[in-house]
């Protein structure tokens, strides 16, 4: 005799789980090896009834108890509170495949009109993706994004009927959406075949939009990106998505997904920026003040202060000067990686002053080693 699988194991889910994570978890699996779904496969009907069976007990907090200490032994040798019967199977399985079938989409059948008895749903929501250059998501912007995406048919309202016409009440699911047909004791729930779940069946359909109620258009929306915003983030536009399965109720909101160009003089690090600069090295040597680009306006310059002998490499920290906050407290700061330029090309008086200047740095370098080294002794 094979041994019995574990029932959490078939559920997918830990022992410690909640009701409703194996209510989700039972749906889940009895979808995935439904027989209707799976025709032609032996294996797929045995484990549908596995699933049930776990089902059965780990949804009754009694038998779960039970199971918990005894295992499949305290079931099958009929512990205490197991009866091992199934009178409340039917009653969950047409509660859970009611409320998983009803409603449901398919094509066909209008997109304005549902049957009787489907739950009430909102439109779905739409993804789009938007490329935004780095001062605009950086400092915020407003711009008109263009959705392609099905909307609501103009010429049958979305009902998917053509015009002076409306879509009729199903007569094989009589406007339920569902149809329940029995395999012994147990009652299983399937979308209606005959209208695809929609309760509704259209006899002549709209030209303009097949049948279908929706047709796919392109739209424009204007959508606000505030100060701040970083690639990868997204922002929700309430209502802009798909609309609705049925007039008058609620459309689905669209999700913008930002991506931010890479600018050739800036690169972003949370909420600063960071930027090179080259100097001289004289300015390097001596100390200067310069001026840098700004990412937010192009006419206006950013002053730096290079303290004297500043290296190659050295970052110089400029505070609010970097990417304003989302939260709107201030803003990050402005790194300066500073490039000391090498010239190439130097006249004879330049390499004249160059060498002069090396022998004087050459002889203040060796006589400050011989103080350090008499004052050490």
């Amino acid at each position: 005799m094979s041994q019995k699988p574990d029932y959490y194991e078939v559920l997918g889910v830990a022992r410690e789980a909640s009701n409703d994570d194996i209510r989700r978890a039972y749906k889940r699996e009895a979808l995935k090896h439904h027989p209707d779904r799976n025709q032609g496969n032996p294996q797929a009907e045995v484990q549908f009834k596995t699933v049930n069976e776990a089902y059965q007990v780990l949804q009754d907090e009694q038998k779960r108890q039970i199971y918990d200490r005894f295992g499949h032994a305290g079931l099958e040798g009929g512990g205490p509170g197991f009866d091992g019967g199934v009178g409340d199977v039917f009653a969950h399985m047409q509660d859970l495949f009611t409320e998983m079938f009803s409603g449901g989409g398919g094509g066909g059948g209008g997109f304005g009109f549902g049957g009787g008895n489907q739950r009430q749903r909102r439109g779905a929501d739409l993804r789009i993706q938007q490329r935004l250059t780095l001062r605009e998501a950086s400092f915020g912007c407003k711009k008109e994004v263009a959705v392609h995406a099905p909307a609501r048919c103009g010429d049958c309202g979305g009902t998917g009927a053509s015009a002076g016409t409306r879509p009729e009440t199903c007569p094989q699911c009589r406007g339920a959406g569902h149809v329940s047909n029995a395999r012994g004791f147990v009652m299983f729930t399937t979308p209606c075949p005959r209208c695809q779940g929609q309760g509704q069946v259209i006899k002549v359909a709209c030209k303009g939009c097949q049948g279908h109620g929706v047709v796919q258009k392109s739209r424009k929306v204007s959508v606000t990106f505030p100060a701040g915003i970083d690639a990868g983030q997204r922002l929700r536009v309430q209502g802009q998505g798909m609309p609705a399965p049925q007039q008058g109720m609620e459309a689905g909101d669209l999700y913008v997904e930002l991506d931010v160009e890479e600018n050739p003089r800036f690169e972003r690090d949370g909420v600063d920026l960071v930027t090179r600069v080259s100097v001289t090295f004289s300015d390097a040597a001596l100390g200067a003040e310069i001026e840098v680009a700004s990412l937010e306006d192009d006419d206006k310059m950013v002053k730096v202060s290079l303290p004297p002998g500043t290296q190659p490499g050295s970052v110089v920290t400029v505070k609010g000067q970097g990417v304003p906050r989302l939260d709107g407290r201030g803003r990050g700061s402005l790194a300066v990686v500073v490039q000391v330029e090498v010239p190439t090309v130097l006249t004879e008086r330049a390499r004249t002053l160059l060498e002069e200047l090396d022998r004087e740095i050459r002889r203040d370098s060796s006589e400050a080693t011989t103080r350090q080294a008499a004052g050490g002794k």
